[in-house]
């Protein structure tokens, strides 16, 4: 809530009301409340958790984690077996955190490494009220005393600060604290990552005296922010600033140093550390298989099978000492290993968890095989000792069980690994290598050299030959082609690209060669990006899985109750003859049986089913959307979609194009066009409204110039919400709409007021322009509808989702918007705070309330509405305001994540239907239900099969979803982006 809360002081009140300004939303940091001093600065530390099996392990962590003192949140992830922990470095430190969680029972290893990756910000700031060089020295050296800030430059002629922090030590709101204490006012401009990292290996080290020299050269370089150095591996970690240095550098400087002896590459990594965690543990369930099933099936074949072939039956049962057989001791011999070696992971788990007061699957494990196996050497050595005594073991029930759990356990975290696939998807997207030019001054090539793709650094110029994939985010200097950026954005279509346009890193250049100068390389890239939000949002919660967390805590204590009782209830059962003597099977007694159920009901039951159904769906949900330019953060984001069932759309940029032009112009005075053009463009050139913009665009076409010079304009004054205002060859003028020539008390003629109806009428937005205090002329702006507009909203109303447009515009504009798309509710000439009053009045209608908008003007509403969805995000994914990111900018892709938030949540609600509907059918079978009417028992052995097939199950069921299509109606439409020259 504090990061949606943030967006609202982050909001430029530009522009007339009427046309919403760029795509580009602020970043919304999540700090605690109260976080005013250093002391009180909040820290991430992330680690990874080995062991954990199902929701009761990771309950077990986080209460762990909990009970130390200043702990602000403990996000436990099961399945990536990960803990990320926001804690006050104050009270502790990320060794405690640690030795915590290993307190628990569990290995946990601090991540440094993907911390730091994300360990440096930069945050713009402007800075009111500084007259001399010697108020911004103050505050930088003010800002440089702070702990955590890392660099901080002021500039004076900017009135700005740029200053990379750490923000696991400090918060930007701490930065803006400290410029105030200085007596300045600071208002946050900008606030995200502006740092690389990357990790060399040297060779021809030898001493660390030589490692020194190099550090010493790479720490001359400008732009390089910190450096660390691994002698042991012969690495050297650096962080640096990517405008100014990259990994090129650094390589020619370390070779150019130690008269040529050392050499640098790019340091070998064999995927990331959460994929190699993933494999290790797939071989180690994968290994325990196979050595448990060479014991277990002999120990099968002698219980099961060989009994029933004569000769070999006759050799098993030959007596050795009183009444112990051959089969007996054989069994035995090859069960403990099973029990006790294979099988150790469930005691230890076991232990641990009952150390700290909770019980998890390990528990009933442990508990049903140890049931299995003792009684059976209770029974081997009571038939050895006895020469009446035949003795019936159970040794095959424990083997079989840990088998099967075994090759459940490799099933669930193989398919597990899948669950991530998206990610790994987007990471390999990525060229391994890339052709680099080397230009003259004239911009022709001189050099072509193939190389590593991870050393491209900022302005390198790329060859893209066909059929390759662009090695990094940038712009076109040359060449023509079409791009497939399905991979990235999902959008089908190739887009053509020529000079000037912006291409994606990781896309597939299909026709023709481009020469591309890069823009955004490493952290930076729209790739990147993605990766860390997809990251993020399979990391959070859904708020549906606190119920299976409420669960966890009582689960298996309840099983081992209703185990316990089972086992009694019919112990007593056979010991008081309340059941005939024929239905007990002729190889077991009465007790025997008792324990069999009791035995089965222990170990069929399965928390990890549970605790598997909401995090497993919500991983390939969002992959899944992310594949299809739908990028939703988290569980959260997909609970709200789905329940949605009222859109509010903003107009501009939204339901129309976003890019308004000019469409006709009315003179209401005796001049040339041309200088009536001149004279506006003049005034409007120094605007950054949308507006502005076409209209300066449009008077370019009376220049013949591609960059025309504009007349000087003097006194400029830019009113928001309304218009400009300055002094053009000694002429006022004034261009905005009504309200701003009633203002300055210029007359709006009635021939005026009657051809702004007649525009309002089509769709299009007036704009009067003034000169000297008198109505001038009238310039009609429209914005084109987005095609397909219309269907979308059709296709809602089929859906039963109430569609509103909420826009700043003005009410004909707006009615004859609403008209064309099939719109009956419309609210216009609204303001950011008025957008998102409106949003909370429906949600008080009890509507749950979806907002669709591109600006920062939307910003509000945004962050009120239950999810926000961002369109016309092109590259820049980096937006905090929504809860959902619509990357094609199509408005079909609103259906597409309703739909598919629906489809998961569906699947979230079939995973725990299953899981329940298991448990609660199972846990009665198991204990003997059926056996008075039918005779039909579950032995334990396959009750273990069962347990460890509903885990692989619901995995499964989740898996499903990466089959996920978008509604047939939507494959009907033909929606197709529109260009506007």
């Amino acid at each position: 809530m504090a990061s949606k809360l943030f967006a609202l002081t982050c909001i430029r009140n530009e522009g007339r009301g009427q046309v919403s300004p760029g795509s580009r939303y602020p970043s919304m940091p999540r700090y605690p409340k109260g976080a005013t001093s250093v002391e009180d600065s909040e820290a991430k530390a992330l680690f990874s958790v080995t062991g954990m099996t199902c929701a009761a392990c990771a309950g077990s962590v986080e209460k762990g984690i909990k009970r130390l003192p200043g702990i602000r949140e403990a996000l436990v992830d099961v399945l990536n077996n990960r803990a990320l922990v926001h804690f006050y470095p104050s009270l502790v430190n990320e060794e405690t955190i640690r030795e915590a969680i290993e307190d628990v029972g569990f290995k946990a290893t601090l991540l440094r490494d993907e911390m730091n990756e994300r360990s440096v910000q930069v945050c713009r700031i402007t800075i009111a009220g500084m007259t001399c060089t010697s108020c911004s020295s103050a505050v930088e050296s003010n800002l440089q005393a702070i702990p955590g800030v890392l660099k901080a430059q002021v500039a004076l002629a900017t009135e700005e600060a740029e200053v990379h922090y750490n923000p696991n030590i400090v918060s930007y709101n701490e930065i803006l604290q400290a410029i105030k204490g200085t007596g300045f006012e600071a208002t946050l401009l900008s606030l995200g990552e502006d740092m690389s990292k990357i990790d060399l290996q040297v060779e021809g080290v030898r001493t660390d005296h030589s490692m020194r020299i190099v550090e010493n050269s790479l720490q001359a370089l400008p732009g390089v922010q910190t450096i660390e150095l691994y002698p042991e591996q012969n690495k050297i970690s650096l962080s640096f600033k990517p405008d100014l240095t990259g990994p090129r550098n650094f390589i020619n400087v370390i070779a150019g140093t130690g008269s040529g002896r050392f050499r640098a590459k790019i340091f070998p990594q064999e995927g990331g550390r959460r994929d190699n965690h993933r494999r290790e543990e797939i071989k180690q369930y994968y290994r325990s298989f196979l050595w448990s099933l060479v014991f277990t099936l002999p120990v099968f074949l002698t219980s099961m099978v060989f009994m029933y072939i004569p000769g070999i039956k006759h050799g098993l049962d030959t007596k050795v000492v009183n009444m112990i057989t051959v089969g007996q001791i054989l069994r035995w011999v090859l069960s403990t290993p099973v029990q006790f070696i294979i099988g150790r992971r469930f005691y230890s788990g076991a232990y641990k968890s009952l150390r700290h007061g909770s019980a998890n699957m390990d528990v009933l494990i442990a508990l049903g095989t140890n049931a299995a196996y003792f009684y059976s050497v209770y029974s081997v050595l009571r038939a050895a000792t006895s020469p009446h005594f035949e003795g019936t073991d159970f040794f095959e029930t424990s083997a079989m069980l840990i088998s099967f759990i075994l090759l459940g356990k490799y099933l669930e975290v193989f398919a597990k690994g899948k669950t991530s696939n998206a990610i790994a998807k987007l990471m390999n997207l990525t060229p391994d290598t890339a052709i680099l030019l080397t230009l003259d001054n004239e911009g022709n090539v001189t050099n072509e050299e193939e190389i590593d793709s991870r050393l491209i650094q900022k302005n390198d110029v790329i060859k893209i030959i066909p059929g390759a994939k662009v090695a990094s985010d940038g712009f076109v200097i040359w060449g023509q082609s079409h791009v497939n950026e399905s991979m990235i954005t999902g959008e089908a279509r190739p887009v053509a690209k020529r000079k000037g346009d912006t291409v994606i890193g990781g896309t597939v250049n299909e026709n023709g060669v481009l020469h591309v100068r890069a823009t955004k390389v490493g952290s930076e890239s729209a790739l990147s990006q993605i990766v860390r939000l997809v990251e993020s949002a399979q990391m959070a919660k859904a708020p549906v899985q606190k119920f299976a967390d409420r669960i966890s805590k009582f689960f298996v204590p309840l099983v081992i109750l209703i185990s316990f009782t089972t086992f009694l209830a019919w112990f007593l059962a056979g010991r008081f003859h309340a059941y005939p003597k024929s239905w007990i099977p002729s190889s077991m007694d009465s007790f025997e049986l008792a324990l069999q159920f009791g035995i089965s009901v222990m170990v069929i039951a399965c928390p990890c089913a549970l605790g598997l159904a909401t995090p497993t769906a919500v991983m390939v949900g969002t992959g899944v959307g992310a594949s299809q330019g739908v990028l939703i953060k988290g569980g959260q984001a997909l609970e709200s979609a789905h329940k949605a069932n009222c859109i509010v759309f903003d107009k501009t940029g939204t339901l129309t194009v976003g890019k308004p032009v000019v469409v006709n112009t009315r003179l209401l005075t005796n001049m040339v066009l041309q200088e009536f053009y001149e004279l506006v463009a003049a005034a409007e050139v120094n605007s950054e409204h949308p507006l502005a913009k076409a209209i300066v665009e449009y008077a370019k076409k009376f220049k013949d110039e591609e960059n025309p010079a504009w007349p000087e304009a003097q006194d400029f004054v830019s009113i928001t919400g309304h218009g400009v205002k300055a002094t053009v060859r000694n002429k006022e003028i004034i261009v905005g709409n009504k309200s701003l020539m009633s203002d300055h008390n210029v007359a709006v003629p009635t021939d005026a007021e009657d051809i702004l109806t007649e525009t309002e009428g089509m769709a299009q937005t007036g704009i009067l322009v003034s000169l000297n205090g008198e109505v001038a002329g009238i310039i009609a702006v429209s914005d084109p509808l987005k095609t397909g507009a219309q269907e979308v909203i059709s296709i809602l109303k089929s859906m039963n989702i109430k569609s509103i447009m909420v826009t700043g515009d003005n009410w004909g504009t707006a009615n004859s918007i609403a008209r064309e798309v099939g719109l009956e509710e419309v609210i216009a000439e609204a303001k950011p705070e008025q957008k998102a009053e409106k949003v909370k009045a429906l949600q008080a209608s009890g509507y749950t309330v979806a907002m669709v908008g591109d600006g920062i003007n939307d910003s509000p509403a945004l962050v009120a509405a239950d999810v926000g969805m961002a369109i016309g995000a092109g590259t820049d994914i980096a937006i905090e305001a929504a809860d959902i990111v619509l990357m094609k900018s199509n408005l079909e892709d609103v259906i597409t994540a309703i739909d598919l938030s629906r489809k998961t949540f569906s699947r979230i609600r079939l995973n725990y239907i299953w899981a329940l509907g298991y448990n609660l059918l199972g846990i009665p079978i198991a204990a003997g239900v059926l056996f008075p009417s039918t005779r039909f028992r579950l032995p334990p052995w396959i009750a273990g099969a069962a347990m460890a097939a509903s885990s692989v199950s619901v995995v499964c069921c989740s898996l499903l979803l990466k089959y996920y299509r978008r509604p047939k109606k939507l494959d009907q439409l033909e929606i197709q982006g529109i260009r506007v020259e």
